[in-house]
C-alpha cells in the first residue's frame, strides 16, 4: 500500500471515531500511533511516541491558553458580564429588537475578554435570556441571537482557536489577533441588523422596552469601567507593543482576579471553583494538542498533504476553487463537530494545500476561525445551540435552528466579503507593522 493511501485512510478512521463520539484525543491519537507503527520500525515510532507528547505542551506560547481561559473564568465570576448587558441594554433597549440587539454588543465585548464562544454563551444565556423572556421577546429571537453572540467569542480577540492555529502554524499571535479585529466587528454589526432586519419584518418577536432616561444611562455606562479597563489593558498593550501576548494575558489574568476580589465576589469557593474550571478546560486542550500532535506526525510522514497539494496544482484548479471547496468542508463538518476538534484534525493539511496555491497564512487563519464559527451554530449539532437550550430547558433545537437561520446568512455574508476583500483582515496587522503585513 502507498504510505499516501496509508494517511488517508488514517484521516477519513480519525474523522469517523470522532463523528462517532470517540474524544477526538483519544481517536487523533491511536490512529496516530497505529499509523506510525506502520509506517516505521518500532524503534522510531517509540522514540516519536515519547518525545512528541511532550514537544506539544512544551512551547512557551501555549502558556496563553491558561493565562485567556483564568481570565475567562473570572471576569464572568466578577459580574463583569450582567454589568456590559446592563450598560448596553440602558442605551438600546429601548429600540425595537434592542434587548437582543444589546445581548450582541455585550457578548461582543465580553468575548474580547473570555476568549470562548462556549463561555460566552453560557454567561450571556444566564444573564440575558430571563430579561429577554421577561419581556415577551420570542423564543427563536432571545435563544438564537445569544447563540450567535457567543460564536464571537471565538473571534474577536483574545481567542484562543486563533492562540491554537498560531501555535500549529507557527504564525504570529498578534498579527491574527489584529486581522481578526475587524471581521469581529463586523460579524457583530451584520448580526445586529439581521436583528433589525426581522423585527422590522414582525415586530411581535421583540415588543419595545421603556425608554431609559440619560441620568440612568450614565450610571449604567459607568457600572462597565472594569470591562473597559480589561481589554484596554489586554488588546490596547498587545497592539501598543506594551506587552507580548503572553504578558498580556497574565495581566488579564491578574487583572480579572482583581476584579472579582474588588466586587466582592471572590471567595475561597469561587477561587477553588475557578481554577477547577481553569486545570480542567487547559487540560482538555492539552490533551487534544497531544493527540494531534501524534496524529498530525503521521500524515506527515504518509506524505498525503504533500501529495494532496501536487495533485491540486498539476490539476489546474484555480486558487478560489480550493478555497471553497474547503470551505464548504469546513461547514458539513461543524454541523457534527466542535470548533478546536475541527481545527487540530484537519489545520495541518488544510494550512499545506491553501498556502500552496498562494493564500496567505494570517488571512486563512482568520477565515478559518470564521468558518468554525458558522459551525457552532449550523444545526443539528451546532454547539451553541444545544448551551441555550441547558440554560433554559423550555428551548427546543427545533425553535433555535429556525430562530439562526438569518444569523447564519449574516455569517454567510461576512464570510463572502472577507474572501472578496482580503484587506478586511490584512490592513490592520500592516498598519500594526506585524511582520511582512
Amino acid at each position: 500500500m502507498a504510505t499516501e493511501w496509508a494517511g488517508l485512510i488514517g484521516f477519513v478512521a480519525a474523522l469517523a471515531l470522532a463523528l462517532l463520539r470517540v474524544p477526538v484525543a483519544v481517536a487523533m491519537a491511536v490512529v496516530g500511533i497505529g499509523g506510525t507503527l506502520l509506517l516505521t520500525d518500532w524503534m522510531s515510532a517509540s522514540y516519536v511516541m515519547a518525545s512528541l507528547p511532550f514537544e506539544a505542551i512544551f512551547p512557551y506560547g501555549l502558556s496563553v491558553v491558561p493565562l485567556f481561559i483564568f481570565m475567562g473564568v473570572f471576569a464572568s465570576h466578577s459580574g463583569l458580564s450582567g454589568n456590559l448587558f446592563r450598560g448596553i441594554t440602558a442605551f438600546s433597549g429601548h429600540r425595537p429588537g434592542g434587548l437582543a440587539a444589546s445581548s450582541i454588543g455585550a457578548s461582543a465585548v465580553f468575548g474580547a475578554i473570555c476568549g470562548s464562544s462556549l463561555a460566552t454563551c453560557a454567561t450571556m444565556g444566564r444573564v440575558a435570556l430571563p430579561e429577554m423572556r421577561e419581556r415577551g421577546y420570542a423564543k427563536s429571537l432571545a435563544g438564537a441571537s445569544i447563540a450567535a453572540g457567543g460564536t464571537l467569542g471565538v473571534l474577536i480577540p483574545p481567542s484562543i482557536l486563533l492562540v491554537i492555529y498560531a501555535l500549529m502554524t507557527e504564525q504570529s499571535i498578534g498579527a491574527l489577533f489584529a486581522g481578526a479585529m475587524i471581521p469581529g466587528l463586523l460579524a457583530t454589526v451584520l448580526y445586529i441588523t439581521s436583528i433589525r432586519l426581522q423585527v422590522m419584518r414582525n415586530p411581535s418577536l421583540a415588543p419595545v422596552s421603556d425608554y431609559v432616561p440619560w441620568s440612568k444611562r450614565w450610571g449604567a455606562l459607568l457600572r462597565m469601567w472594569d470591562a473597559i479597563v480589561l481589554i484596554v489593558l489586554v488588546i490596547g498593550g498587545i497592539y501598543a507593543g506594551l506587552f507580548s501576548p503572553t504578558e498580556a494575558a497574565a495581566v488579564g489574568a491578574g487583572g480579572a482576579l482583581l476584579f472579582a476580589f474588588l466586587r466582592k465576589r471572590l471567595s475561597w469557593s469561587v477561587l477553588r471553583s475557578g481554577i477547577r474550571e481553569t486545570a480542567g478546560m487547559t487540560g482538555m486542550i492539552f490533551l487534544i494538542l497531544i493527540g494531534a500532535s501524534l496524529f498530525n506526525f503521521f500524515i506527515e510522514t504518509s506524505g498525503l498533504t504533500q501529495t494532496l497539494v501536487d495533485w491540486i496544482t498539476t490539476r489546474g484548479y484555480s486558487p478560489l476553487t480550493v478555497l471553497i471547496a474547503l470551505l464548504v468542508f469546513y461547514v458539513v463538518l461543524g454541523c457534527f463537530m466542535d470548533s478546536l476538534s475541527m481545527i487540530l484534525l484537519t489545520v495541518v493539511p488544510a494550512f499545506n494545500v491553501i498556502t500552496g496555491v498562494g493564500y496567505d497564512p494570517v488571512w486563512f487563519g482568520v477565515v478559518l476561525v470564521s468558518v468554525v464559527e458558522i459551525g457552532l451554530i449550523t444545526p443539528p449539532i451546532g454547539m451553541n445551540l444545544f448551551i441555550i437550550q441547558g440554560v433554559s430547558s423550555d428551548m427546543t433545537i427545533t425553535t433555535l435552528s429556525r430562530g439562526i437561520l438569518p444569523f447564519l446568512a449574516a455569517d454567510f455574508i461576512r464570510l463572502i466579503l472577507m474572501v472578496a476583500i482580503p484587506g478586511l483582515v490584512l490592513w490592520l496587522p500592516h498598519l500594526l507593522g506585524f511582520g511582512a503585513y
